[in-house]
């Protein structure tokens, strides 16, 4: 496990506020990514102890990965395009609770790292909260088996920065995101696993990940 982190995605929306909705709405906007496609790995990181605070966040009460309608639908063409190489998606974070974001905050404080926040690294709000962002990358889809990337996920450095690799890590992180911008994600520069995905009239969740 990495041990320091990330977590902060890129500004507009960060410094935006919007609204947290209900839970009635929140059902009503997220989809459930492997009710459209099963063949996407799902293995939430923040519904287990392999994370960087080294246990379970509040929210994650299983392993499954929602994002909004739209993302859902664009990540299931990715897959299709990705199939075609013997190749699939693997996703470490997807929608995930207000309550865990703040969480992340707490554990900077009781870790006495409040650099992680000055600098960005990690933030209460964030486009995950908005069921918009997805930390995914690329597996053998016959062997479930991850592409090598040259840092793990969560691993904060400039070798996570997704231009900071060589030969065939580079080809690789850059298969990713070729495949991903095809479909209208963006990824940020500072986490080759972190892609964005943008709707009209984005919303923060708290529901709960049962």
């Amino acid at each position: 496990a990495c041990n320091l982190i990330h977590r902060q995605q890129t500004p507009p929306i960060n410094t935006v506020e919007v609204p947290t909705v209900a839970d009635d709405v929140a059902d009503s906007l997220l989809v459930d990514v492997r009710t459209i496609d099963s063949t996407i790995v799902v293995d939430m990181r923040y519904s287990t102890s392999n994370n960087f605070t080294g246990a379970p966040l509040p929210g994650y009460m299983a392993n499954k990965a929602y994002l909004r309608a739209e993302a859902v639908a664009a990540l299931e063409v990715v897959q299709q395009d990705l199939r075609l190489q013997g190749m699939g998606l693997k996703i470490f974070d997807a929608y995930r609770p207000v309550r865990a974001s703040e969480a992340m905050v707490a554990w900077t404080e009781r870790v006495n790292r409040p650099d992680l926040l000055k600098d960005g690294y990690i933030a209460s709000k964030s486009r995950h909260n908005l069921g918009v962002a997805v930390d995914l990358t690329l597996i053998n889809l016959a062997t479930k088996a991850e592409i090598t990337m040259g840092t793990p996920f969560d691993h904060f450095s400039p070798a996570a920065f997704t231009k900071n690799a060589t030969g065939y890590l580079a080809k690789n992180r850059q298969m990713l995101k070729n495949v991903m911008e095809r479909q209208g994600f963006r990824n940020y520069e500072k986490e080759w696993w972190h892609y964005t995905y943008e709707v009209e009239n984005p919303v923060r969740f708290d529901r709960v990940i049962r």
